[in-house]
């Protein structure tokens, strides 16, 4: 899934805002907390406004165009006039378009009908959690975990609970010990496949023991399309249909700003989810759906030569990135991040990352944004040049060797 969401704030700083406030603020609205990706990237703003130069790998954005197949689409859709509601759940033309995207891709049958198409996966899954979280309930998620999510469960009133997955296991969830933590008040289990912020991929095996567990799963699926081993990307729905699946455009088609995603919700969540988008969304974007429909029909050669560029980037950042000392123990398959231990220069994650960006002029990401089990670790986003990544790694070459 997109950049992390920051659960620093202390509860004395949390009582002065709410001080502040006056007291009309609720207390749910005070928890959600900034996204630290973007407190480094304002910082770093800063930083070159005075004239410093900064390599951002801090951002989980393609920096590619979104391909002119897709745009040509959207300029042709509004020249025909779309520019009105939809209905509700997602224009029809884009949820067939969808389902016949999961049958050719994954060999699984999925009726247009169960299609929700949303503003974005974050939406979706406001929408998701809101209608299957009552106050207590739990969401099991991997720690480290996208740092959106603890935001995304505690709003709703449920409970996150992160299980430590291993940085030797390549940060993956082990089933067996998954099991564990299955209590009667856990609601649902959340898998990140390729995951953000560690490109771990669950391949079939393991992802058939999570299908297995007696618990609905929702499969956050938003990197589908940049994986990097010999392995296809492979869906939930392929082991189970008690499942949700969130994805979307953004990621592997370069449309983070078009925001538009899906969920596929299983036949009793439809009815109900909708009713819900009827009234907190009305509609996507009326064009933009027709332009996304256009994106799986026929923009999968240029998502190919991305993931290759992408792939070619991992490889150089992972050796760069080895050769400076920084641990990688098993290497990231998917999406297109590095989470690499730096504890050995400090084992704070968020002061080193304001250090290299003051000293280095390289944007970073605090492993610590991502839960306790990825302090110590710094996430490199490689959607940016070989070029960048190159003077980004001498950069902390010098940085190291002068500290």
């Amino acid at each position: 899934m997109m950049a992390g969401c920051s659960q620093n704030f202390s509860s004395r700083q949390i009582s002065g805002l709410a001080q502040e406030n006056q007291g009309y603020l609720a207390q749910r609205a005070l928890a959600v907390t900034p996204f630290m990706v973007m407190e480094v990237l304002e910082a770093a703003q800063r930083l070159e406004a005075a004239g410093r130069s900064i390599i951002h790998m801090e951002v989980g954005e393609p920096d590619f165009r979104t391909p002119p197949v897709v745009v040509e689409a959207m300029n042709r859709a509004l020249e025909q006039g779309a520019f009105k509601y939809t209905h509700s759940q997602g224009d029809p033309v884009l949820r067939q378009a969808l389902s016949r995207h999961y049958a050719e891709r994954y060999s699984v049958e999925v009726s247009a009908d169960r299609f929700l198409i949303c503003p974005g996966t974050s939406p979706g899954l406001m929408l998701l959690f809101g209608a299957l979280l009552e106050p207590g309930d739990a969401v099991v998620m991997s720690n480290p975990y996208y740092s959106c999510y603890p935001n995304l469960v505690s709003f709703f009133g449920g409970r996150p609970l992160p299980v430590p997955v291993e940085e030797s296991e390549g940060f993956r969830f082990r089933p067996s010990e998954l099991k564990k933590h299955l209590g009667p008040e856990v609601k649902a289990i959340l898998i990140n496949s390729p995951a953000n912020p560690t490109g771990a991929i669950l391949e079939p095996a393991r992802l058939k023991e999570i299908a297995a567990l007696d618990k609905l799963i929702i499969s956050d699926e938003i990197y589908h399309g940049l994986s990097y081993g010999p392995e296809r990307d492979h869906t939930i729905l392929e082991y189970t249909n008690r499942a949700v699946v969130v994805g979307g455009f953004s990621k592997s088609f370069a449309m983070t700003g078009w925001r538009v995603g899906f969920m596929i919700l299983p036949p009793e969540l439809v009815r109900p989810l909708r009713s819900m988008a009827q009234n907190f969304i009305i509609s996507v974007n009326a064009a933009v759906q027709l332009a996304a429909a256009v994106a799986l029909q026929q923009a999968w050669p240029e998502v190919e030569q991305m993931r290759l560029i992408f792939d070619r980037r991992r490889k150089l950042l992972i050796k760069g990135l080895r050769d400076l000392g920084l641990g990688i123990m098993v290497e990231p398959q998917g999406a297109f991040y590095v989470l690499a231990r730096a504890d050995h220069i400090n084992p704070d994650s968020r002061s080193l990352v304001f250090e290299i960006l003051e000293k280095a002029g390289v944007g970073l990401t605090p492993g610590a944004e991502f839960g306790s089990g990825a302090e110590g670790f710094l996430r490199f986003s490689y959607a940016t040049s070989e070029e960048n990544i190159i003077e980004a790694l001498e950069r902390l070459r010098r940085f190291i060797s002068q500290r």
